[in-house]
């Protein structure tokens, strides 16, 4: 078989359709394109009452957490010794801290303004799930975060949470007296699973979209008239009407 003849064999059959394309890697975008398209991803537009201001504390969560991110890689890079004694090591951990602070704050307005409104309507269970999980996820890095701080507190801390997890069974596996063991959970393993379920929580925020608010009752149109039971405004039949055509 000549050189030609073998280049013919692995060149991609231009005349089939692209849905049609044969091989994984197509069959990996087919599904990508299907599950994640990129005009729910993207979207130029938003429905009217993502105005409210509930919605901006999802927003809110994910800048904080950022800063979070970014200032805590600046600490793990030069270390505590660096933190502790330095006047710009002092002011990255205290925007670590207080973007931690914020952080766990607006997650908390998030999920209970998010729970109120049922946000698992409209098949956005699993949205709920992923971020109510990562919300877990983060009081187990803020807690090995203070274990990390190698201060005082940090030690009264570790001291006092060693005789709680000892008391459950768990104190040989998650030992908050062994510094090294503290410090990977806490700029390692925990922050990669709070940030994988970010990613995926925003990403069927997009394939989903946002929840909208709850369906509002009609009020009587005249004093002491009484709405039909069942009957909902306006504003609330837009707005079921949009769960329901969420695929």
């Amino acid at each position: 078989m000549s050189v030609r003849e073998r280049a013919d064999l692995v060149q991609p059959d231009e005349s089939a359709e692209p849905d049609e394309a044969a091989g994984w890697t197509a069959a990996v975008r087919r599904r990508l394109v299907r599950e994640l398209p990129p005009d729910t991803m993207l979207p130029d537009t938003q429905p009217r009452y993502v105005a409210s201001w509930i919605y901006v504390f999802g927003v809110l969560t994910l800048a904080a957490f950022l800063v979070v991110l970014g200032s805590g890689a600046v600490l793990a890079i030069q270390g505590p010794s660096w933190w502790h004694t330095s006047d710009i090591g002092h002011f990255f951990n205290s925007l670590h801290l207080w973007s931690v602070e914020l952080f766990m704050a607006f997650m908390v307005i998030h999920l209970w303004g998010k729970f109120f409104m049922a946000a698992w309507r409209g098949r956005r269970a699993l949205t709920w799930i992923t971020g109510a999980v990562a919300f877990l996820g983060s009081i187990g890095t803020a807690f090995t975060g203070y274990l990390a701080q190698q201060n005082l507190d940090s030690q009264w801390i570790a001291v006092q949470s060693k005789d709680a997890l000892n008391a459950v069974g768990i104190g040989a596996y998650f030992s908050p007296m062994n510094f090294g063991q503290m410090l990977m959970w806490h700029i390692v393993l925990l922050p990669a699973f709070v940030g994988i379920l970010v990613v995926l929580h925003i990403l069927m925020v997009r394939r989903r979209g946002v929840v909208p608010p709850l369906p509002l009752r009609d009020r009587p149109a005249q004093a002491g008239a009484e709405a039909e039971p069942g009957t909902v405004s306006e504003a609330g039949q837009e707005a079921e009407a949009e769960t329901e055509e969420q695929p």
